[in-house]
């Protein structure tokens, strides 16, 4: 297992550095000028050019990158044009409430999407069945914003029982040391500051972990279809095993392995796609974090967020792939 991890993380190395070009090419395309972002239309030219020089923007494109190169080297991931504050400093302040909601998102989705899916698949042409496949289609179809914005007006500010936005009441006093607040809450022992946090919570993990969900109900339930038509199903049950155990032993754990895939690769999405999950509620994490600098074209804030999450999401294949040993011996024998 421990060779199996080293040659992919290698492996990931050349993807890491291409994707570095990329970014650094991609970001630079983007329509607008960072100088004139800063300061505003009314700045003259003079203003924006002395800017540009100052931030190195009117040197060669190649010039630029090996400085960037350069700095990644050092560790240094530069600076936000617009706050000032080192990159690295604001994005592992707001990465917590990312990976908090990403989390609760993908829990949600695999508590409710492997039981609909695998219940779906064993009362196949029921009216269980036709309503997860009808509210998967559901969840694929509705946007992610869309989807918050009728979660947040009619069960925050029609029924009123969740909060609006925001993280937790800043009415409440709570002790934070590691920028998580629901682990925050339960380790220092603040029952009511975890359980606000939870409920700020609710709301962005359904709306973000709708799409996951329906993608598990829909590949377990076919998965599971799959499964229980093989040979050593029937053989099982000529043997006289029970349906807990056949479920357990020879449905579930076979059907789990593109469950797994998809669990693991919805993950690394979460954290890309909860850009507008974050804006609608106000929650102060990586996506707001970016979506606040394609606004703003800071450079370095847009080119250090999209490296970090394409290396958590490199870090998750690597778990995926890595479970399936955990789930099926014969995949490690493989």
């Amino acid at each position: 297992m421990i060779r199996f991890a080293t040659k992919r993380l290698l492996q990931a190395v050349p993807v890491l550095l291409g994707l570095v070009v990329l970014v650094f090419i991609w970001v630079r395309l983007l329509p607008g000028d960072p100088a004139r972002a800063l300061l505003g239309e009314s700045a003259t030219p003079a203003q924006v050019e002395r800017l540009r020089a100052a931030y190195g923007f009117d040197r060669p494109i190649l010039e630029q990158f090996w400085m960037y190169l350069q700095r990644l080297g050092r560790g240094d991931f530069g600076t936000s044009l617009t706050t000032g504050e080192s990159v690295l400093d604001g994005f592992l302040r707001r990465f917590p409430a990312t990976i908090e909601l990403a989390v609760a998102a993908m829990i949600f989705a695999v508590v409710l999407g492997i039981p609909i899916g695998y219940f779906a698949a064993r009362h196949r042409g029921s009216l269980l069945d036709g309503a997860a496949v009808g509210g998967s289609l559901f969840g694929f179809v509705v946007p992610v914003f869309f989807l918050a914005y009728i979660l947040k007006f009619i069960f925050a500010l029609k029924l009123g029982w969740f909060p609006t936005a925001g993280r937790q009441d800043p009415r409440i006093n709570a002790t934070h040391y590691s920028g998580f607040y629901i682990v925050d809450g339960i380790l220092t022992g603040e029952w009511d500051a975890a359980w606000d946090a939870v409920r700020h919570l609710a709301l962005p993990a359904v709306a973000l972990g709708a799409i996951p969900l329906a993608m598990i109900v829909r590949i377990t339930r076919a998965s599971v279809l799959d499964v229980i038509s093989e040979d050593y199903v029937r053989t099982a049950k000529a043997k006289g095993l029970t349906r807990r155990i056949i479920s357990r032993r020879h449905v579930l754990r076979n059907a789990l392995l593109p469950v797994a895939t998809i669990i693991g690769l919805q993950t690394g999405a979460l954290l890309a796609g909860a850009v507008l999950t974050e804006t609608v509620f106000a929650i102060n994490g990586v996506g707001s974090y970016m979506f606040n600098a394609i606004g703003s074209m800071d450079y370095p804030v847009l080119q250090a967020c999209i490296l970090f999450v394409a290396l958590i999401y490199t870090v998750i294949n690597l778990l995926t792939d890595m479970s399936y040993g955990l789930i099926d011996p014969r995949a490690r024998l493989s």
